[in-house]
């Protein structure tokens, strides 16, 4: 390796500037030697159908620490894995193969349908356009207690789970119920399989939050965030610190870790799919990666 021979007339405070760049830029052909939690968004959904049971089965196989799901209500209150609470035009077709269509796919609000009725739509046959390497696969959107049932029957080790609400103040009793009664469903479906010390509850809305604390203060939640906002207003938004601070990916750099971690949380960002960004959040020294691909998260594993 070249050395860098510094001027003793350089300005120093350039210096001090230019070396963690030139390391950091050194670094990143290598794999950082830390050990970090390792979530697969949606299962592994660069590789197999997001939110399906496969998926979530091959994340774990990879080597995920973390399986990360979205959850959404039923007509008929069960808790079913969806990050929409509609049938997706990208990914869905109809029980009869037709294609779900942008105009139509709000309509078929699963709020309003059964658990029997949802899972007679696809959602892994079309394949995804903007994962050209995801495998096509006829899968069905399962019920929250189906899918972790799965993953624990398949997995070796033990995994824990981050579990999304979607909610959001205008969807209230449209595409969902009221955040408590929300919360209530699905810590219930949670505590019936002994998994509460194994989740963590994650949401973009300070409400759910709240809600699902307030029937167990004791689980872990975490804060998802994609605005521009800063720590402090979206901190604001809270009445309590969570475990976790969950930023999308390029919001984070060195000063927001810091400021993370100096307020006892562990910092989450997503969805990271590059590689070389990938080692760069790491030597940064965030806590854990939500990523698409587990694949290429667990080849930089120590």
């Amino acid at each position: 390796m070249r050395t860098l021979s510094i001027n003793r007339t350089t300005d120093m405070n350039n210096v001090s500037q230019i070396i963690p760049l030139l390391v950091l830029t050194g670094l990143l052909g290598c794999s950082p030697v830390v050990d970090y939690d390792l979530q697969g968004h949606r299962g592994a959904r660069g590789l197999l159908p997001e939110n399906s049971v496969p998926g979530f089965l091959l994340a774990s196989d990879l080597g995920a620490d973390t399986i990360e799901m979205d959850v959404v209500v039923a007509a008929d209150s069960q808790i079913v894995v969806s990050h929409e609470p509609w049938m997706s035009s990208e990914i869905c077709s109809h029980p009869d193969g037709t294609p779900v269509t942008e105009d139509e796919a709000q309509a078929l609000n699963l709020y309003t349908m059964s658990y029997e009725q949802i899972a007679a739509f696809d959602c892994g046959l079309r394949g995804n356009p903007r994962f050209p390497d995801q495998e096509a696969r006829a899968v069905k959107k399962p019920l929250l207690s189906e899918a972790l049932l799965a993953i624990e029957n398949h997995s070796e080790k033990m995994l824990r789970y981050n579990i999304e609400i979607k909610s959001k103040e205008e969807g209230d009793g449209i595409f969902h119920p009221d955040v408590d009664t929300f919360a209530r469903l699905l810590h219930q479906v949670i505590a019936e399989l002994g998994l509460m010390n194994r989740v963590t509850i994650q949401s973009f809305d300070p409400r759910a939050l709240e809600a699902f604390r307030r029937i167990e203060s004791q689980v872990t939640l975490a804060f998802l965030v994609s605005n521009e906002l800063g720590l402090e207003a979206n901190m604001d938004r809270l009445s309590f610190i969570p475990q976790a601070y969950s930023p999308n990916h390029n919001l984070v750099d060195r000063s927001l870790i810091d400021s993370v971690h100096g307020l006892g949380m562990t910092i989450v960002p997503w969805t990271v799919n590059d590689s070389d960004r990938m080692k760069e959040l790491l030597y940064l020294g965030v806590d854990a990666l939500i990523t698409d691909y587990p694949d290429r998260g667990a080849a930089l594993k120590p």
